[in-house]
Order: structure tokens, then C-alpha cells, then sequence
């Protein structure tokens, strides 16, 4: 709804109010291997226990297919509900208080509720999460005019988030022969069993919330004195997030006979939960910026930004830092020093010609980023106000696999696994340029080429500060750096491996920009756009962290989201349909956006380093010889293998991939490219005019409408005798992404 309020404020207030609502119901079709019936049968006498065993009830029985070399496989495929369901409300109000003063205030309010079925990668149904949120935005606006050449805009925001993260699948780890020192129901440890692909249990970390406010008061003044028009002023930024965790953990299982003998090679847990922080941040930031037009031809933007980024602080004085220096835990105020940024800008618009046919632009910024509390949040999960324990598989090769019942009590003893932050953690920063030439080539046509580039600096790093270190590269045995910690309370304990943030990372990415736009006659118009690009970090925090710790450098490739090719196609076409209401007012519209893959990383099985989760970062094989990379032929389990290639412990003719367990490997990160993605979004409007003010719309989108299969990414993690590496079992994307299968959507409104 919208209008202006009542008579005795025409021309003066008006009010906007909106409502929207959505209820989506859906599900996802999951696919992965799983044990065959002769593996299932086998859980009934595994030493792990009777407990354990009921494990494999929570596993779906897969479809069996033998291969021609008379090796079984078992494939279940399961769908998995989730429902969305969101209100949101908002409020526009705008008042002309006087000539020269303009009043603005907005609000909205949103609150949805939807399951995730697979948030950590679970590949069979009944897992995942629910959650429920609740987010407000507001601002107050204003503007004064002081005289035709001085403006003042002040505002006021602030952002809300409330959200809780609940486990789909509830239960105590212990009743499944998992001890975890949870005694509460909050679900299984997050499973995986290599070998298949499988992954089930979790999430990890969760149940969990976090109840988040920011707040943003800012002011401009713009002045205009002859040629210059110079954009001043400031604003003061603070933000507060309360957040709860809890976990069940993680357990890794290398291969389907270890995973039936409960036998696992990587294990976390936390006994303490829930784990609670209160963090606080504050900015502070001025500029001041001017447009100079030197003449008619040439603008010259000149700028300089001021950025104080407060260190975080916790509500409860609970950061709990790992001291390097002294091996010992400490509690600070602050985690890490004050940063004070400066920041230049500088730009120019030529118009060649001095026609507007030919204009050139320009840019160089220095751009600062503010540290987000994660880098700190681990700090307040470290002992004594929690107890994160890991442990990977250690002894002489091959390593001595863990014990799932027995595991969480040695753990306890010997596997202390804290977080720290580097006390000279920086703000990272990024030098941007680019420069582009625009040509209107006339008949409503033109184009755009450009450049744009940035390198990335004193980026957020995670490493681990205590990887084995080993006296020689043959060497078996291994000592830690930091082999215990002394605690708060004077006592020592032994010491895991420590998630060290750090602001070491750096980035590099080069684009060309290529835009062409035309405008028929008719009604119909397009735009294109091609973008050739390549993106390199030495890790993109979203994926695997640095194989070795010690050498960051040795992991820079190609970023995690890195696209070569992206080529975009939209446009809209007023169809010539003239006559009466039925035949007038139609609109056909279309986006479509093809792209190479993503860059994949292949990884191994091997705990050389201590690691083997993600975060801390899993070693990479030695290529021997270059795998076939492409889809191929779909197997009769129905996955499509990828990648194609065979890996060893020892370099022999005909392997590819050298997966040894002494030993980092030599295979650059993210070498290989993912499969691509297509996708075609088509919308039919029609406009039917009821009266002078009135108008019916009714609009039809179909996304996907091809109902093109784009495909997921394959098995990573290489291993001599897996049945599934390089193998993809999903289409890309989760229901409701771009990704998904087709969806059609009808939508009706009145406007007046």
C-alpha cells in the first residue's frame, strides 16, 4: 500500500507501507554412496559395540550395482523436505518539514523460518538444521539546505539480527557408542567416511544463535564553490553480537572398514556447552573528497578516507589468548593492537571528443577492511571457559586409528586444541584500480572495455601454530612446538594443534571488462556483458586452509571462487501488440549468464602435519601425470565421473595422484577447474490498464526454465582403493539457489 497521508498534510507527509510474504514448500534430492548389505550386516559384530552399531539404522539402504571388475557399490538416493516460510513488513515515511529541510524514516521487520537439509555437506536425508530469525533494519534521514551550494545529509541506522540454529536430527553421541562429553541431546558428531563420500550426523558447531545490533550514525556535507564540488564528513560505527554455541564434534573416518570397526583418523569435541561471548566493536571514520572539473572535457575526483578500527572487547572479559612467547593462556582485554588506516583515492572522467561519444575513466583506491569478531570469537572457547579437544591419528605408519569409544577420554588428557590471535593483527587492505573507455557507437548502441584489477594485503590468515615438525624429510616421528600450556590456574596440560589467526595473506586479481548495450526500435533492448578474469590467494576463507603452516606461500593459487569466463545476456522486448487492453501492455524479459567452473582442490587422506580437517588445511598429493578432467560416461550407480585418475602411496607406471603419508605434496592448490554453469531466467508481464490510475499486473517468472543440469563438485579426497573420488553425485546448488532445478513462480498485483 502507498499514498499520502490525511488532507491537512497534502504535499507535505507521505507513507509508504509494504507487506510480502512466502511460503515455499520444497525438498532435496540427495544422492551418496553408501555400505553395501554385506558392510551393513558386518556392523553387528563390530568391536565397537552394539551401541555403535546402530549407526548403520540411521544409513540408507542403497541400490547395489556390480562393475565389470566384480566390485560392488551401494548408491541410496533420498529426499529431503525444506520448507521455507518468510513475513516481511516494511514503512517509508517522508516528510517536507520545510524548504529546506526533508525528514526520512524506514523500517523493516522480517521473519522467516527454513530447514537446511544439507549445511555441512550432508549427502543423506535427515540431517541438516532449522532455523528461525527475526531482522529489523531502520533509518532516520535528513537534509538541510543551508544555500544552493551547501547540503547536509545526517543519518542514523541500524541493523538486528536474531537467529537460532537447531539440529534436525537430535540425540546423545554416547547412545550411539560415540562418547563426546555431551550428556545433552543436541545430535551426532559430523560424520564422514572417505572412502564413499559419505557424510552424515551434525551440524557440527550447533545448536547455536546469535543475537547481532549494529548501529551507523553518519553525516555529509556537500559544498559546491565553482569548479569544485567537495564532499565532507564522518561517521561513527559500533557493533555488538551475543552469540551461543554448542557441538557435538567431528569424526573422520578414512575408509568403510575402519568406519564399520569405528575406527577414525580425526576427532574433535567440546565438553563444555554451551560456550557464550559478548563481543563489542566501535569505527570510526572521516573523508573528504572533491570533484574538480578542470574543464569541459576533464573531471578529476580527488579523496582520502580516515579509518580507526577499534580492537574487539568482550562483554564478560572472556578472550582467552594462547601466548607463543611463554607457551601459556592469558586473559586480555584486547586481543590485538588499535589500527589507524589512511586511505587516498584518486579518479578522473575524460570525454575525448568533448561530444560525450568517446569518455574515458580511471580510478586508484586504497580500501580497508574491518576485521569481522570471528578472528576473536575462538578466543572465548579457549579453557577454562570451554574445552575444545582434537585429535588425528599419530603412531608409525600406517597411523594408529582411534578408538570411537575410547577416544574422547584420551582426548581429554592430551589434545588441547585453543584458538589465539596474532597480538599484531592488522587490518587487511586492497589497492584497486581500473580504467575503462566507453563509445557510444549510435543507433542506441554502445560500448565498454575495461580493466579492473586489486592486489590484497595483511589478509586474514588461520594457521596452525603447532604443526609436527619432523627432523628430517623421511623422518616418522614428529615433536610439537608447543608441547603443553600452562593454564590460568597454574596447572599444565598437553597441547593439540592451535588455530592461530594471523593477517600474513595476500591476493592478486586482474579482469577484463567487456559490456556492449543496444536499443531497438520496437520495444526491444539488451545488454552483454563478458568478463575474462583470474583471481589468486593463498586462501579464500571459505575452503581448505594452507597444507603446511610453516610455508603459506607454497598454497597461493587460484581463489576458491575464481571464474575465468562469465558471460551475461539480459534483455527486455515491449511486445508490438497495439488494439485494445487484452492485446497491450506485454513484457518479455530474459537473463541468462554462462561461466566456467570453479577451481577444485584435491586433497589426501595424510595427517603428516596434524591436521586433517579444512580449517587448518589437508595435504595435497604429487601429481605424477595430468587425470582426464571433463564429464564422462555416468556409471551405473548413476555418478558421473570427473575427474579420472588413479592415486598410490608410491609412484608406479599409470598413477596419477602420489598420496604417500610422509611428506607434504607438491600439486598446487586449486589447479583443476570444477564444472561449469549455465542458466536461463525468463519473465512474461502483462500490464492490463483497468482505469486512468488503475492497473492489473500479472507477471510469470520461470528460472531455469531449460532445466539445464548444472553439476556439483566430485570427490575430492584422493585415496588408493576409493570407490568415489573424483565422482560427482549432486547437481550444484541447494534448493532455491541459483543451481537448482526449474521453478516456476506467478505473481498478481494491483497498483493505483
Amino acid at each position: 500500500m502507498s499514498g499520502p497521508l490525511p488532507f491537512i498534510l497534502k504535499d507535505k507527509a507521505f507513507l509508504f507501507l509494504s507487506y510480502e510474504g512466502l511460503r515455499q514448500t520444497q525438498a532435496l534430492l540427495l544422492t551418496s554412496n553408501v555400505p553395501t548389505l554385506a558392510q551393513r550386516a558386518a556392523f553387528a559384530n563390530s568391536p565397537a559395540g552394539a551401541a555403535y552399531a546402530r549407526l548403520i539404522t540411521l544409513i540408507p539402504v542403497g541400490v547395489q550395482t556390480t562393475s565389470a571388475t566384480g566390485v560392488t557399490t551401494a548408491v541410496a538416493t533420498g529426499s529431503s523436505p525444506g520448507p521455507v516460510k518468510t513475513d516481511q513488513y516494511s514503512g517509508d515515511f517522508l516528510y517536507n518539514i520545510s524548504a529546506a529541510d526533508t525528514l526520512h524514516l524506514y523500517y523493516a521487520w522480517q521473519q522467516d523460518a527454513r530447514t537446511e537439509p544439507n549445511l555441512q555437506g550432508n549427502t543423506i536425508a535427515g540431517f541438516g538444521d532449522h532455523r528461525t530469525a527475526h531482522r529489523q533494519i531502520g533509518t532516520i534521514n535528513e537534509v538541510h539546505i543551508f544555500s544552493p551550494n551547501v547540503v547536509n545529509e545526517a543519518r542514523f541506522g541500524f541493523n538486528r539480527i536474531a537467529i537460532n540454529f537447531a539440529d534436525s536430527f537430535t540425540a546423545v553421541s554416547s547412545d550411539y557408542g560415540i562418547p563426546n562429553g555431551v550428556t545433552a541431546a543436541i545430535g551426532l558428531p559430523q560424520m564422514t567416511v572417505t572412502d564413499l563420500g559419505l557424510n552424515f550426523g551434525g551440524p557440527s558447531t550447533f545448536p547455536q544463535g546469535r543475537f547481532v545490533t549494529t548501529g551507523v550514525l553518519s553525516d555529509t556535507l556537500t559544498y559546491l564553490k565553482g569548479k569544485h564540488s567537495i564532499k565532507t564528513g564522518g561517521e561513527f560505527r559500533r557493533f555488538e553480537g551475543n552469540n551461543f554455541q554448542n557441538t557435538a564434534g567431528t569424526v573422520q573416518f578414512s575408509t568403510t572398514a575402519n568406519f564399520i570397526a569405528g575406527l577414525a583418523n580425526n576427532f574433535t569435541a567440546n565438553s563444555v556447552n554451551p560456550v557464550n561471548s559478548r563481543i563489542f566493536v566501535s569505527a570510526v571514520g572521516a573523508f573528504v573528497e572533491d570533484t574538480y572539473k578542470v574543464n569541459q572535457q576533464l573531471s578529476l575526483e580527488l579523496g582520502f578516507r580516515y579509518e580507526w578500527n577499534g580492537t574487539p572487547a568482550e562483554g564478560g572479559h572472556r578472550f582467552i589468548t594462547f601466548n607463543p612467547t611463554n607457551s601459556a593462556f592469558q586473559q586480555v582485554n584486547q586481543p590485538y593492537k588499535q589500527n589507524n588506516n589512511y586511505e587516498p583515492r584518486l579518479g578522473f572522467i575524460y570525454d575525448v571528443s568533448g561530444t560525450g561519444k568517446t569518455t574515458v575513466r580511471g580510478a586508484y583506491g586504497y580500501l580497508v577492511d574491518q576485521p569481522i569478531p570471528s578472528a576473536v570469537t575462538g578466543l572465548t572457547m579457549n579453557p577454562p571457559l570451554s574445552n575444545p579437544l582434537a585429535v588425528a591419528a599419530t603412531g608409525p605408519l600406517p597411523p594408529q586409528q582411534l578408538p570411537v569409544g575410547t577416544v574422547f577420554a584420551n582426548a581429554s588428557l592430551a589434545s588441547l586444541a585453543p584458538s589465539s590471535v596474532n597480538p599484531n593483527f592488522k587490518n587487511g587492505y586492497i589497492e584497486g584500480y581500473n580504467l575503462n573507455v566507453q563509445q557510444d557507437l549510435g543507433r542506441g548502441a554502445a560500448l565498454q572495455v575495461g580493466y579492473i584489477g586489486s592486489t590484497g594485503h595483511h589478509l586474514r590468515l588461520n594457521i596452525n601454530l603447532n604443526q609436527r615438525v619432523y627432523a628430517s624429510p623421511t623422518a616418522t616421528a614428529f615433536t610439537l612446538p608447543y608441547p603443553t600450556a600452562k593454564m590460568l590456574d597454574g596447572s599444565v596440560r598437553p597441547l593439540g594443534n592451535i588455530t592461530y589467526n594471523d593477517s600474513i595473506g595476500m591476493s592478486n586479481y586482474n579482469a577484463l571488462w567487456v559490456t556492449f548495450r543496444q536499443a531497438l526500435r520496437g520495444g526491444l533492448a539488451f545488454n552483454t556483458t563478458y568478463t575474462y578474469a583470474k583471481s589468486m590467494d593463498e586462501n579464500s576463507q571459505s575452503g581448505n586452509g594452507v597444507q603446511d603452516s610453516t610455508n603459506p606461500a607454497g598454497s597461493y593459487g587460484l581463489s576458491d571462487f575464481d571464474v575465468r569466463h562469465h558471460f551475461v545476456f539480459s534483455g527486455t522486448w515491449t511486445l508490438p501488440f497495439h488494439g485494445n487492453r487484452l492485446k497491450e501492455g506485454w513484457l518479455l524479459a530474459d537473463v541468462t549468464q554462462i561461466q566456467t567452473g570453479n577451481p577444485l582442490n584435491v586433497v589426501t587422506n595424510s595427517i603428516y602435519s596434524g591436521s586433517t580437517t579444512a580449517a587448518l588445511g589437508q595435504i595435497r598429493p604429487t601429481l605424477l601425470a595430468a587425470p582426464s578432467v571433463g564429464i564422462h560416461k555416468a556409471l551405473g550407480n548413476f555418478n558421473i565421473p570427473y575427474i579420472v585418475g588413479t592415486s598410490c602411496l608410491a609412484a608406479t607406471p599409470g598413477c596419477n595422484f602420489l598420496t604417500p603419508n610422509i611428506g607434504f605434496g607438491t600439486m598446487q592448490r586449486n589447479s583443476i577447474t570444477g564444472p561449469g554453469f549455465s542458466d536461463t531466467d525468463v519473465s512474461l508481464q502483462k500490464t492490463t490498464r483497468i482505469a486512468e490510475n488503475v492497473s492489473f499486473i500479472l507477471r510469470m517468472d520461470a528460472f531455469d526454465v531449460f532445466n539445464q543440469a548444472n553439476f556439483g563438485n566430485p570427490v575430492l579426497t584422493a585415496s588408493p582403493g576409493s570407490l568415489t573420488f573424483g565422482q560427482i553425485s549432486s547437481t550444484r546448488g541447494a534448493i532455491g539457489d541459483a543451481g537448482s532445478s526449474r521453478q516456476l513462480q506467478f505473481a498478481a498485483k494491483v497498483q493505483f
